[in-house]
């Protein structure tokens, strides 16, 4: 099926059925649709809206593999990797920026993230004109899980494409082709409406075994203060922030606290634990096999990054994406985060791999494919790893609350407080809150977790740490437009790449 703007716009002609798994906030493969004109007629149908809705942020489509393996590949953390400098040539296309408005990872993230605009805009549309037997109390958390939503997926929108299209109501058919983009100012007007609305109404925390993944307060404030962070309102941010951070080292008025062990972050049996603040859930509930091929309920991602035929204990064979770079390894030498980061293949003891394209013999252990992971519960196991991917988590807040203050002039002891118990919690000595310092800090925390790429970029500094992948100032800070995209439309390709 093409995909096109237009298909995101459709969703409102047909709803697929979702049904939310016991222990987590998800959805399986739908098994069919209903109209959506004769939907949403009571508390059930509701609900499943809303769930569609979250869908898309678990979607590993083709190319993107949420926000960790296709935007490593874009920074100086990983390369591409893969058989060979075809596998997954979207990938290699960004990792080596010579991306064009047809080939490049830009259609799966236009898809993913306006798909989920679309369902967001339904759910909204439908529960503000009323739902019969809908509570009210009801109506108005998901009106503001959906604005959450809509604003997160224009978040990244806007981050990656710069110029887009910004709609807030279902489109007619007759409407699709005749959208125009707007300016990032007017997207981060929306962003910001939608979250300040949002946060009064989520609630403060939920409860992990039904609903995990839904969003809070604390995930809407993170989010608007990462927003703000972007857009260099520095106050602003800080303000936010601090309201997700409370007292550095503390628990915070959410219940966030630093986890005392680095790598147990990352361990699935912690699932939704005390520093994660918006985690996107995975399950191997589903049984997939290959015939799911691509829309897979497991986190598929671990699979991609894992040692190509490797053999030896601990882990098993992968598909050798995302090898890490010399660059992120040399930095993490001698820092306590390195074993936690870095799978050293060449350091396990009989252990042996094929080597993947730019290999370096170093992968990405927080996702390494563990053998201890592999699902037992029914399906092709490697399909179907029951591993999240944490979106947002304290330690990313507490960097970029004290980047803010650093950056706005505000109390340099709290700045110091935050970047200094982040790095109290590996056994690091306190360093001086300075601007090199914080973003030293964040890229070695928070390495090959898909941060560093937009790091880069909103900070200034991509030209030149990223030239020699082969970068280019004023252009490739953002992806082409999907040449899909353009046919029929009044879509306009980014001036970078026309």
């Amino acid at each position: 099926m093409k995909k096109q703007f237009i298909y995101a716009a459709v969703f409102a002609l047909a709803l697929p059925l979702f049904s939310a798994c016991e222990d987590d906030f998800l959805d399986v493969d739908p098994e069919g649709t209903i109209l959506e004109s004769e939907y949403y007629k009571n508390p059930a149908e509701a609900y499943t809206g809303l769930v569609a809705a979250y869908d898309p942020l678990g979607w590993e489509a083709g190319d993107t593999y949420h926000n960790i393996a296709a935007i490593n590949a874009a920074s100086d953390d990983a390369y591409a990797g893969g058989g060979g400098p075809s596998d997954m040539n979207t990938w290699q296309a960004w990792n080596r920026f010579n991306l064009t408005p047809a080939v490049g990872p830009q259609e799966e993230y236009w898809d993913r993230n306006f798909r989920g605009i679309a369902r967001a805009n339904t759910i909204l549309a439908k529960v503000e004109a009323g739902v019969p037997g809908l509570a009210e109390a009801t109506a108005q958390r998901y009106i503001a899980e959906a604005k959450f939503l809509r604003a997160y997926y224009y978040f990244e929108l806007v981050r990656l494409f710069r110029n887009v299209p910004l709609f807030t109501a279902p489109l007619a058919t007759e409407e699709i082709f005749n959208q125009t983009q707007v300016g990032p100012e007017e997207v981060y007007a929306q962003i910001e409406k939608d979250l300040t609305e949002a946060i009064p109404n989520l609630p403060t925390t939920v409860p992990v075994a039904s609903e995990g993944g839904r969003a809070t307060q604390g995930a809407g404030k993170a989010l608007l203060g990462k927003v703000y962070l972007f857009q260099q309102e520095w106050s602003n941010a800080a303000a936010q922030l601090a309201d997700v951070n409370g007292t550095p080292g503390g628990t915070s008025m959410y219940g966030y606290k630093l986890m005392d062990n680095y790598g147990a972050i990352f361990d699935p049996a912690n699932k939704f634990n005390s520093e994660s603040i918006f985690e996107i859930v995975h399950t191997n509930l589903a049984r997939q096999d290959w015939g799911a091929w691509p829309n897979f309920e497991g986190n598929v991602g671990v699979q991609m990054m894992g040692p190509r035929g490797y053999s030896g204990p601990t882990y098993v064979s992968g598909w050798g994406f995302n090898p890490l770079t010399e660059s992120l390894v040399a930095a993490l030498e001698g820092d306590p985060r390195y074993d936690e980061t870095v799978l050293d293949i060449n350091a396990i003891d009989g252990a042996t791999y094929e080597p993947s394209y730019d290999d370096t013999g170093y992968f990405v252990k927080k996702y390494a494919p563990r053998a201890a992971w592999l699902s037992t519960a029914g399906g092709e196991p490697v399909l179907n790893f029951n591993i999240d991917y944490i979106e947002i988590r304290l330690a990313d807040t507490y960097l970029m609350e004290a980047e803010a203050i650093v950056q706005g002039g505000g109390d340099l002891s709290r700045a110091a407080a935050l970047l200094n118990t982040v790095r109290a919690r590996v056994g690091l000595a306190p360093v001086a809150a300075t601007l090199e310092n914080i973003y030293r800090e964040r890229r070695l925390e928070l390495a090959t977790e898909g941060h560093r790429f937009h790091d880069l970029v909103r900070t200034g500094r991509a030209a030149s740490v990223l030239a020699p992948m082969g970068f280019v100032a004023g252009k490739h800070e953002v992806l082409p437009i999907p040449l899909e995209e353009l046919a029929n439309t009044k879509l306009e390709q980014n001036p970078e790449y026309r």
